[in-house]
């Protein structure tokens, strides 16, 4: 581990001259890569650091023992180093992980309503709003990219653009079937109801080189926007529906008023659709050889449930119940998020073990 540790500190340097060059930024794509990359080795050259340093202390405070006047000294210093070795001994192990590349990307959060009609897309709105103010507690932009909205309110269909700091390794175990049990508002009898939304969480895809989509694979229509927007919609074919004839993949952006802008927008979902359908597939091939995981993304996969009446939440995948429901539909999804990035760090870290045997 210590050789490739140092490897690490070597290219940390590389990278920080790379950057402090004055050419550095004059590719952008090549700039955010290295400024990415040069982020991640920093926490872990700094973790290494904190590590030799607490070796040495360790050393010096067992050639100390030899004096039987610092002997009671030298064995509190020896424990308090040897401590703080096992701890960064610890914490390198996780960083050394294998890291998901698309960790510091952004998403696109796509939530779709599913069983349950009109309360499935009530639940969606409700689900929408979460996420949001989980996002602005992150200080992380928001961006809605394309929206169907339900004649009695909430969505059929929308896609948001959360753009911040590791949206996508906080966000990206969200993935799945949302469930939700809860009277309905037009349920006179007062009996539970149950429905359904279907989430996706896609990293968003480089503008260059990440996904190469052939323009003659495309089929792109305009057409009038419909909803909101007063006479404008009606006048303009401002809509655009992208079809990627290959995958059968259709995307539709209709919010902006510009036909240029809502094709741009559209283009960039495309994008990540095709990415995350990639790495699904690939994931797909290696899970065949490896146990099923936290999150694979599956899309028919129950994960979560909301209970109104009971006001809990439970995640089935880590059967993990929380009485905090009103607090996480107002996005407080720290602890949820906390205990599946946790369990996953403790998958990976049963599989290298196993992987070293």
């Amino acid at each position: 581990m210590q050789a490739r540790l140092e490897q690490l500190e070597r290219r940390l340097a590389e990278v920080n001259l790379m950057l402090s060059g004055e050419d550095a930024a004059r590719d952008l794509e090549a700039f955010r890569r290295a400024s990415r990359e040069q982020a991640e080795l920093a926490q872990v050259v700094e973790c290494f650091h904190a590590w030799k340093r607490a070796v040495s202390d360790l050393q010096t405070a067992e050639q100390m023992r030899a004096d039987p006047e610092l002997r009671a000294f030298a064995d509190e210093e020896s424990s308090a180093a040897a401590a703080r070795a096992e701890e960064q001994t610890a914490l390198l192990q996780r960083l050394l992980l294998p890291r998901d590349p698309n960790d510091e990307r952004n998403v696109f959060l796509e939530i779709r309503a599913g069983t349950g009609g009109d309360e499935s897309a009530l639940f969606a709105g409700d689900l929408l709003r979460m996420y949001l103010r989980f996002a602005e507690r992150q200080h992380w932009r928001t961006e809605l990219m394309s929206a169907s909205e339900s004649e009695l309110g909430g969505y059929k269909e929308v896609i948001v653009r959360i753009a911040g700091e590791g949206a996508y390794s906080r966000l990206k175990f969200e993935s799945g079937v949302h469930r939700v049990q809860r009277v309905p508002e037009t349920e006179a009898q007062g009996r539970i109801h149950t429905s359904a939304c279907t989430v996706a969480v896609l990293p968003e895809a480089d503008a260059v080189g990440d996904v190469d989509i052939d323009p003659e694979e495309l089929r792109i229509d305009v057409f009038r926007a419909s909803g909101a927007g007063g006479q404008h919609v009606n006048k303009t074919e401002s809509a655009v529906r992208i079809t990627h004839l290959p995958t059968g993949i259709v995307v539709e952006c209709q919010d902006d008023r510009s036909q240029h802008r809502n094709r741009e927008r559209a283009m960039q979902v495309l994008a990540a659709r095709l990415k995350d359908r990639r790495t699904r597939e690939a994931q797909a091939r290696e899970a065949a050889q490896r146990k099923s995981l936290v999150g694979t993304g599956d899309r028919s996969e129950r994960i979560r449930t909301y209970n109104f009446p009971q006001g809990r939440v439970t995640d089935h995948r880590i059967n993990l119940t929380l009485y905090k429901l009103q607090q996480v539909m107002d996005g407080d999804l720290d602890e949820l998020l906390d205990a599946l990035g946790a369990e996953n760090q403790a998958r990976l870290l049963a599989e290298l073990g196993e992987d070293a045997a």
